[in-house]
Parts: structure tokens; sequence; C-alpha cells
């Protein structure tokens, strides 16, 4: 659902020359002590060439992951969750496919952390979509898994390569900002910005259906402080340093393969010196850097892949469809995730490339690990971390079989691919320091043995294939379509 705030009050965003200045600046700076300005030690060079991360939607552990095999393993996965009244509830089975979904913004965050004790989920709201049946909402829907039948593919690929069972969010919110944070390591608006940006963007008149830099001059997103209050808004146009400008600099190629340009999905579409907006509605993004790199059809790192032509880096993001969010998905996304995987695991890049998969946020599905919030030791500031996203680390030197607890955030992935490439932290000496440049959680490191015997990949199987994706002529579905 889309947000209809109307209060007062926003912050104006630096323009492009201030942006320059201040980064300059800060590079001499110092950071908080969590921060570090050297990348991990990189695995060895001839091993990894291409990272891809696949970017799903709106799921926990508990909820996605309820597999036998890998809770006998050792995955930290819950099969009841407490209610606000201290009443113990057990989780049931349910589709991939819902009629529902529930808040997962910051104030759905406190309600099911309670301050740790992880039993307020059921205080949060829940919508049905249009048509759904009148049973719609199903009793304690937020204590769900989604039934096995459903999800093989996924539980395939966790069987087969790492599981990992203690990655976090960085953000206690919704999408908007996690993909800020997962190609940048911050949702702040500018250099230097004690804020983040926390929540979806909400409409005044939004005629264009629009996010990011592209969307109308209405459009506003609200910001959080150091104290937890969200009493600012901004126009959602950021301008911040990003892991691309480190990629240009150092002539890494990169592409970001998204459904459309403005959907909150759309991270590069939110950056202003990325983006580099046209003046009138309706907007378009017209910067070369955007228009070589951000591919607005997601198949195409499918055609990419067997064209030989996959980059050094890729984000990959679903349509509604395919994305796993409830109440808009069709249920393909494990067929889509294995496309990808399946795609590169039969290509040439099988032998030096690293799939991340993950989710973007916990969607307000139940979860019962506690993140480390505000207040505890290690944490970084008042919006970091949020609740637990399911991780498969997928590659020929991805441990077999294993269960990884090493604790990680979006802020992990962002440091494995500048180890990998050896580049720098995206916004070195940066504070509150950027999650790339944390000791707070891992880079991943847990996932790979770089020494075993490459793993020889064996086909996912799936409903759905590739040539499914690469012939569905529909319109790909946004996160308001319900």
């Amino acid at each position: 659902m889309r947000k209809m705030l109307g209060r007062p009050g926003m912050i104006l965003l630096s323009g492009l020359l201030l942006f320059t200045i201040s980064l300059l600046a800060m590079l001499g700076g110092c950071g908080g002590g969590s921060a570090s300005t050297a990348p991990p030690p990189p695995p060895p060079s001839s091993k990894i060439q291409h990272v891809v991360v696949i970017f799903q939607e709106n799921r926990t552990p508990d909820n996605l992951f309820h597999d036998p095999i890998l809770i006998q393993r050792g995955a930290d996965i819950a099969s009841s969750g407490m209610d606000h009244t201290g009443k113990q509830i057990t989780l049931v089975p349910g589709p991939l496919n819902t009629d529902f979904d529930m808040g997962h913004g910051h104030v759905n965050f406190l309600e099911l952390y309670d301050n740790g004790k992880m039993d307020g989920g059921d205080l949060n709201g829940v919508h049905c979509k249009k048509g759904a049946p009148p049973t719609c909402p199903p009793p304690n829907p937020w204590f769900q898994y989604v039934q096995a039948s459903d999800v093989a593919p996924y539980f395939q690929l966790a069987e087969t390569y790492t599981f990992g069972d203690r990655m976090f969010q960085t953000n206690q919110g919704p999408s908007f900002p996690a993909h800020q944070f997962i190609i940048s390591g911050t949702s702040a608006p500018s250099v230097g910005s004690p804020l983040f940006v926390a929540e979806n963007p909400f409409f005044g008149i939004d005629p264009f259906g629009l996010a990011g830099c592209i969307a109308p001059p209405e459009e506003r997103v609200d910001l959080i402080d150091q104290n937890g209050n969200e009493s600012q808004q901004v126009y959602p146009c950021f301008d911040h340093p990003t892991l691309t400008d480190i990629f240009d600099a150092a002539k890494i190629t990169w592409r970001y393969y998204s459904p459309s340009a403005g959907i909150i999905w759309n991270g590069p579409t939110a950056i202003k010196h990325m983006c580099v907006p046209s003046a009138t509605p309706p907007k378009s993004c017209t910067s070369p850097e955007y228009n070589n790199n951000v591919i607005l059809q997601n198949t195409q790192v499918l055609t990419d892949i067997a064209n030989g032509q996959l980059p050094s880096v890729s984000w990959v993001i679903p349509s509604g469809q395919e994305s796993d969010h409830p109440a808009i998905n069709d249920g393909s996304g494990p067929s889509w995730v294995a496309a990808v995987v399946n795609a590169i695991g039969n290509s040439q890049y099988w032998s030096n490339t690293a799939i991340i998969i993950t989710w973007d946020d916990w969607g307000g599905w139940y979860d019962h690990v506690s993140p480390k919030v505000s207040g505890g030791p290690g944490v970084i500031n008042s919006y970091e971390y949020g609740f637990r996203v399911p991780l498969i680390v997928v590659s020929p030197y991805a441990k077999a079989a294993y269960i990884s607890h090493q604790v990680n955030d979006f802020g992990s992935i962002l440091k494995f691919i500048e180890g990998t490439f050896g580049v720098s932290n995206v916004s070195p000496g940066a504070s509150p320091a950027y999650a790339d440049a944390t000791s707070n959680t891992g880079d991943l490191s847990d996932c790979f043995d770089f020494n075993q015997a490459p793993l020889t990949f064996q086909t996912i199987p799936a409903a759905l294939d590739a040539q499914h994706f690469l012939e569905d002529k529909r319109t790909p579905t946004d996160p308001d379509d319900d």
C-alpha cells in the first residue's frame, strides 16, 4: 500500500557541486570507531570474476525456509512465535502467492521488535488485495510459512550451497531505503547527513506513477533522525556516492537489471548524479551512465549471459509477478531465481561467479531472531539493523550443504564485492559510517572455501524455465499494484 501522509516540512537536497565538495572533504576525515577504510582481503584473483546479486522481496527465514533438511543441519528456523499477549502461535503453511500484504515500515518494525521480545507482530495491519475472498485475511496471517511445494527451487539451492541464517536487512523499514543500501551502503539523502531515508515514498498528485528523481514534484519520503523520529520529509531524489561510482572510476563493468525505471525497487533512479533527471514531467533519467548500465528489461540478464556479455557486477531486480512480494506475486519467484542461476550455471561464467540471493526486507512476516538495535553493543545507529532476511550463496566456491551463522547485512555484500575487485569502501570516513565500512557484520567470508575443489553445477529443477520469462509480454507489476 502507498503511504498517504500529509506532514509538513522537508529537507532540501544538496546540489551536485556541494555533493562533490563534501565527498572530497570527507575522504580525509575520520569516521566512527567501527569504520574501516580498507576492503577485506580479496579471494584469489582468478577465482571470482563476476558477482550477481539477486534481490527478491519481503520474506523472513521463518516464513520462506521452513525446510526440515536445513533445520536438521542447524538452521535457526522457528515453528512457532509469540503474539503480543504472550500466547505461543504455531506457524502454519500457506501459499507463496497470498491475497494479503502486511505493513513493513519502521513503525511495524517497532511493533514486532518490542524491545527485543519479538512478540508484537500481530499488531501489524493487514491489507487484503482487491478481489480477495471474504475469508481474507486468514487467522494469524503473520504466523505463516510458505508451503514447500511452492518454493522447491529455493530449498534445493539452499540445501546444495550455503544458506545464511544470520543475514539482516540493514534498515528497519521497507523496500525503498533497502534498495539504496544494496547499491551504496546508506540511505542518507546527502553526503554527511545524519538522517536516513526511512520509508517508501508517499504521494501528493502522482499521475505518472513514478518514484525517485523522475517522480512528480509533490512526492515525498520520510526521514528518520538519530532519535528514531520521522518528523521530516524530502523529495525522493538523493545525492551520495554509490558503489557504481567506484566501478566507473576503476573501469569495472556493472549493470542493474530492473523491470522499469520508476518503481521503488530501482535504486539508481533515486540517485541524482546517476539519473540526471530531465527538467519537466513526465521525467526520465538522461545520463549516459544510467542509460548504458541500468537495463529496464530485467530479462536481459538471461540474454546477456547467453551472449557472453555478463558484466563484472550485476544487480537483478524482479518484477512484481516474480518478486515473492505478498499480494502481488504470481508464484513464479523461485522459477525466476532458478532461471538466472541455471543460465549462469550452464554457461562459461559458472567457474568464476558468485551468486548472492537475498530478500530486501521482512515484509511483515514473523521472525523470531532479535536484531541488534540502538542501545546495544556494536550498534551503528538508530536505524540499523532490521530483521532477518534469507541468504543463499551459490558458487563453485560456496561451501556445499552448509549453514552459515555469520552475522551479515547488505553492507556485507558490498564488502564482499569490494574485496573481490580490490576497491575501497563507498565513502571512507563517512559519519555515520556506511554499511560497507563497519566492523559489526561480516563480509560473507564464512560462505566460501576458495581452497576447495570447485563444485560442479547441477541444473535446478523449476516449474518455469528461462524461455517462459523471455516470452512473458505482460506489463510488470510494481510494488503498489494490487
